[in-house]
């Protein structure tokens, strides 16, 4: 097992070479900075990343229960028979001291990954999807436009439906509520006032809707279409029956 004294140099040293630190400890944290605070002793995870950003996690929850920004400074030293890791941040006019009590966990490493996340299944994929895709809508719905621009934001798909009907398709990626239906009614009014013309369709697209925006959409006169985002990233598909299943 080792020493106070030789977690104080391992740390260190991974700081002035730029590691990543990961450390579980039971500890307390004194905070000033953003505002005051105290946490008393407990059992924490503490992430200190390559830019020096600090993060400390409690054993449940997936938010820090405190942080300091990327550009702190960190220094681990000897107060008595406890280590203390003491944080600072100039610009930020930011101070964090972190008594360790016992140490559980310790370890660093050099860590390199310079990969932006890709993300799918937004709305703006259910919009491209439906308009490479029109039957989803309906059959005979034929799309004009994608991201139409209007005062209130931007028409997810234009088209005409089957009966040759100027239609507004709305797409969510989750459960459309009320606020999905009063914005696809912004939408299809403020087309009929720019395009000068009577009636508009109105449509929402989407995996389920609840009941009242259901009841509000009939009682204006749109309609709902079933639709789950596209999952372009997905390994299979959950619905594929399991062995467990024969």
């Amino acid at each position: 097992m080792l020493e106070q004294k030789d977690y104080v140099t391992l740390l260190n040293d991974a700081l002035r070479r730029n590691e990543t630190v990961l450390i579980a400890c039971n500890c307390s944290i004194r905070y000033s900075g953003r505002a005051e605070s105290f946490l008393e002793d407990g059992d924490r995870v503490i992430i200190i990343k390559s830019d020096n950003t600090l993060l400390v996690h409690q054993p449940s929850g997936n938010n820090p229960i405190n942080y300091m920004k990327q550009n702190t400074t960190h220094n681990l030293v000897l107060a008595g028979n406890k280590m203390v890791l003491q944080s600072r941040n100039l610009a930020q006019k930011e101070n964090m001291d972190i008594t360790i009590n016992k140490m559980y966990f310790f370890n660093s490493q050099k860590l390199e990954d310079g990969r932006s996340i890709v993300i799918s299944g937004t709305e703006a994929d259910m919009a491209d999807m439906l308009y490479k895709n029109p039957e989803l809508v309906e059959k005979g719905f034929m799309p004009v436009s994608k991201e139409e621009q209007t005062k209130y934001g931007f028409i997810d798909v234009l088209g005409i439906d089957k009966d040759g009907m100027l239609a507004v398709v709305e797409c969510k990626r989750y459960c459309a509520d009320l606020g999905a239906v009063t914005q696809l009614r912004r939408y299809v009014e403020r087309l009929m006032v720019s395009k000068g013309i009577s009636k508009v369709r109105g449509i929402i697209a989407a995996p389920k809707i609840t009941p009242n925006a259901q009841k509000m959409l009939e009682d204006w006169g749109y309609s709902f279409v079933s639709v789950k985002p596209p999952k372009y990233l997905e390994d299979f598909n959950k619905k594929q029956s399991r062995l467990d299943n024969f």
